[in-house]
C-alpha cells in the first residue's frame, strides 16, 4: 500500500557509539539499485562528522546527498533546521529514492516523527521505519550507551536541547518509537549478552517487533528498508516519556483481532470503519478482507476516521479468510459493538 509519489525516510536512532554510522555506510555500499540521500545529525567535537560517511560516498549516494546538522539535536530544531534541509533534498535536480536520518544519540523520536506532519512537507514523505540501534554490551550492561561520559558531553554541547531526560528515558523512548531494533556489537556481547540486552528490550518495547543481532553494521538492506510503516501515522502506538497529559501510555490501549467472512459491499465496510472511529473512538483499523467475487486481497488501513484501501495480491491458494486489527482506548473498547458494526 506504499504510496509512490512520497519519498520513503528511515530514522535510525540510538546513542553515541551505538553503530549508527556504521549502519549507514553499510547501507551506503548496499543500495540495492535506490538513490540515497543521507541527514547525519550528531554533531560537536563528540559527534560522528558527516565527512566519515562523505568519504563512502558513491553514483547511488554522491557526497553531494550527505547533509549534516550540527546546530543541535533534531527533535529541538525542527522548524529551524530539519525542515528547510528536507525541502532542500527534495528539490535536488535528481530527487533520492530514499533518505536516511541519523539522529543525535539524544533525540527523541517521536517529535520528529511528529514534523512529518508539517504541511510543507507531509504530501511528499513519509516514513517508511524508524530503526532502533543499541549496544547490545551496554544494554545489558544497564548502561544503555558505552561511553555514558561522551553521551553525557554530548549533552553539555548541545545548547539547543530543550529535554534534560535521563539516559534510561531516551532508551525507552527510541525502543517505544521502533520499528526494528538493531543489536549492534554481537561479536562483543557474547550469546549471555545477547540474550540478556534482548530480554531488556522485549520488556520496554510496547509492542512485539524484529530484535536483530548486528556485527560492524551489517545487515541486510531489504530488512530494514521498504517497511512501509507510515509511522507518522501511527503515533498512537508509540508511548513517549514525553507524550502531553492528553496522550497515552501504551497500557491504556487495547487491541482486538475481528475475523472477516467474505463482504460484498466495501463501501459499507468503509463506512462502518468510520462510523467506528466518531461512535466508538476507535483509533487504528488494519487488516485485510476478502470480497465476493474478487480474486484479489483487500487491504486496509485506518488511522481515526481516515480510511485507505485497496487491493494489494491475489489470493491464489490461500484461504479466502480475513481478519481486522482493531485498536482503541480501554474505555471505549466495546468488543460485541465493534463486531456487530463491522458485520463479523
Amino acid at each position: 500500500m506504499s504510496d509512490l509519489s512520497k519519498i520513503p525516510v528511515t530514522v535510525i536512532t540510538g546513542f553515541l557509539g551505538s553503530g549508527k554510522t556504521t549502519l549507514i555506510r553499510h547501507l551506503m555500499s548496499h543500495t540495492k539499485g535506490r538513490r540515497l540521500a543521507v541527514l547525519v545529525n550528531e554533531f560537536g567535537t563528540v559527534g560522528v562528522d558527516g565527512d566519515i560517511l562523505r568519504s563512502c560516498a558513491i553514483p547511488d549516494c554522491p557526497a553531494e546527498n550527505i547533509v549534516e546538522l550540527s546546530n543541535g539535536c533534531i527533535c529541538c530544531t525542527v522548524a529551524d533546521d530539519f525542515i528547510p534541509t528536507i525541502e532542500a533534498l527534495m528539490a535536488m535536480p535528481v530527487r533520492p529514492d530514499h533518505i536516511l536520518i541519523e539522529t543525535s544519540g539524544l533525540a527523541l523520536p517521536k517529535p520528529l516523527l511528529k514534523a512529518f506532519d508539517w504541511p510543507a512537507i507531509r504530501s511528499k514523505i513519509t516514513v517508511d521505519g524508524v530503526i532502533a540501534v543499541a549496544d547490545a554490551e551496554a544494554v545489558a550492561a544497564g548502561t544503555f550507551a558505552a561511553d555514558v561520559a561522551a553521551v553525557d558531553a554530548q549533552r553539555l554541547a548541545d545548547d539547543s536541547l530543550d529535554h534534560d531526560t535521563p539516559l534510561s528515558e531516551v532508551f525507552e523512548d527510541q525502543i517505544s518509537c521502533a520499528d526494528i531494533i538493531l543489536l549492534s556489537k554481537a561479536d562483543l556481547a557474547g550469546p549471555e549478552g545477547l540474550a540478556k540486552a534482548r530480554t531488556v528490550v522485549e520488556a520496554e518495547s510496547p509492542r512485539k517487533i524484529p530484535i536483530l543481532e548486528m556485527s560492524e553494521g551489517v545487515i541486510d538492506p531489504n530488512v530494514v528498508l521498504g517497511l512501509d510503516a507510515r509511522a507518522e501515522d501511527d503515533l498512537a502506538a508509540r508511548p513517549s516519556h514525553h507524550d502531553g497529559a492528553d496522550d497515552h501510555e501504551h497500557d491504556d490501549f487495547d487491541t482486538i483481532v475481528v475475523p472477516m467472512p467474505e463482504v460484498e459491499d466495501v463501501d459499507a465496510l468503509i463506512k462502518a470503519i468510520e462510523t467506528l472511529a466518531t461512535e466508538q473512538q476507535i483509533l487504528r483499523v488494519k487488516g485485510y478482507v476478502a470480497v465476493k467475487g474478487k480474486p484479489m486481497r483487500l487491504l486496509i488501513q485506518a488511522v481515526g476516521a481516515r480510511v485507505r484501501h485497496q487491493f494489494d495480491r491475489p489470493w491464489g491458494s490461500d484461504v479466502r479468510s480475513g481478519a481486522l486489527v482493531v485498536i482503541a482506548e480501554h474505555d471505549h473498547i466495546d468488543q460485541t459493538k465493534i463486531r456487530e458494526m463491522l458485520g463479523a
